[in-house]
């Protein structure tokens, strides 16, 4: 489950970046999960896990939060994983929500969505 949790998280961020991301995105944003390196699948696996949690917990209530709300939670569980991975992260891979780009805040949403939404 961890693996395809992690690929589920990979495949909603890349659809977000595509459908949100103004222009080209940077081939990195894109790349397919086969590609994708190791620290940034166990990332991503561990932002899943979390969400799941935050689900299961709320016994169906984060559903009632606000789309702002469910991105925002997934930034910041994946800024924790940032921190974990790197010992000095540059500081647009740990910018608070605020700062983050638009389309960023968008997709972020969208990978809440999309994990929520593959709950049973």
């Amino acid at each position: 489950m961890t693996a395809d949790g992690a690929r589920l998280f990979r495949e909603a961020w890349i659809d977000g970046v595509r459908k949100h991301f103004p222009g080209e995105p940077k081939p990195s944003y894109v790349t397919p999960w086969e590609e994708t390196p190791d620290w940034e699948r166990a990332a991503a696996g561990a932002v899943y896990r979390q969400v799941v949690q935050f689900v299961e917990e709320s016994d169906g209530n984060a559903s009632r939060l606000s789309r702002e709300q469910r991105g925002r939670f997934v930034a910041t569980c994946w800024t924790a994983q940032m921190f974990k991975h790197f010992g000095d992260p540059k500081p647009a891979y740990v910018a608070d929500w605020p700062d983050l780009p638009q389309w960023q805040q968008e997709t972020d949403s969208d990978i809440f969505e999309a994990i929520a939404g593959s709950l049973p």
